[in-house]
């Protein structure tokens, strides 16, 4: 069953940080969610890949998404490769979600901002009809109702393109393989029609798929939000999801420099919370950024009172 909004970001607690609250107030509204983090977490300044699975299962329970997964993708080093960016459509194809939520597109620690990036040009990818896309297991790590976590280097955000082998630059900045063999060990094929059945196994194509709509997580970010979503009824359960992380946010030697003191984090999370929400007219709220120009069919249905 597809998707109706996914999330994706670079490291296992980042959805939780950003959009968490939005992510569990559209599962309670019906929708299917999900979640993909784009790196097992290996290199994190915290705990282990294993222990941050563990909390990442704990995370999308309590945020009751449907589905989450995570990427072999090295922490440390997400890059915008044409074979990650093949990656990241496989998913897309295979869970087909209406609405992308991706990081914002600047931000302090390079694999966020290039997560950003790699997820909207892979969501072009996933487009081309031309591109066939086999249906081999695209993640490491699945957790319909659990997860695996772990973070790269990865510290709180708010308190390069790699360079692939035979690969050039296109007009439009995507890169093309310039041997099928390069397509082939990924799963993918140039011509469009039958899926490449030169391979071992041969797997059935993935139809073309692009989300409706992309949008930005803003959180750690001075910009002015397009809009903010209410989460006044799901802050509290947001906040648990991301105390699951014990791993992360208890108090301990290692990163005691970089991490805020646990008695801290809830005053942190909340004041954010509330400065959104206090823009809107609501108790707590997340922010969000669209490249689009916004659409208004009834002027009488428009949110927020202005004086």
């Amino acid at each position: 069953m597809p998707l109706d909004i996914l999330a994706l970001a670079a490291h296992r607690d980042d959805v939780e940080q950003t959009c968490g609250g939005t992510l569990l107030k559209m599962a309670e509204r019906g929708y299917r969610t999900g979640i993909l983090d784009l790196t097992q977490g290996e290199m994190g300044t915290r705990g282990t890949a294993e222990e941050r699975a563990r909390e990442a299962a704990e995370a999308a329970r309590i945020l009751k998404v449907s589905w989450r997964q995570a990427l072999d993708l090295p922490d440390g080093r997400v890059e915008n490769t044409w074979e990650n960016r093949l990656k990241v459509a496989r998913v897309l194809r295979e869970q087909r979600p209406r609405v992308l939520i991706l990081p914002y597109w600047e931000g302090r620690h390079p694999d966020h901002y290039t997560a950003s990036v790699l997820g909207y040009e892979a969501a072009f990818l996933a487009g081309l009809a031309k591109l066939t896309v086999s249906g081999q297991p695209s993640a490491v790590s699945s957790e319909p109702s659990a997860a695996n976590g772990n973070h790269a280097t990865h510290e709180p955000e708010a308190s390069g393109t790699g360079e692939e082998a035979g690969a050039s630059a296109g007009r439009h900045g995507f890169r093309r393989a310039e041997s099928e063999r390069d397509l082939k060990e990924h799963g993918f094929s140039r011509a469009g029609g039958k899926p490449d059945k030169s391979g071992p196994s041969a797997p059935q194509g993935l139809a073309p798929h692009r989300p409706f709509k992309i949008i930005y997580a803003s959180l750690y970010r001075d910009v002015r939000p397009t809009f903010v979503v209410d989460i006044t009824g799901q802050f509290e359960a947001r906040f648990e999801s991301l105390m699951a992380y014990k791993s992360q946010f208890t108090d301990q030697q290692a990163g005691s420099g970089i991490f805020p003191a646990q008695k801290e984090i809830r005053a942190r999370v909340e004041s954010m919370a509330r400065f959104y929400g206090m823009q809107a007219g609501v108790t707590y709220a997340e922010p969000f950024v669209q490249k689009e120009m916004a659409l208004v069919d009834d002027l009488l249905a428009i949110p927020v009172k202005s004086i």
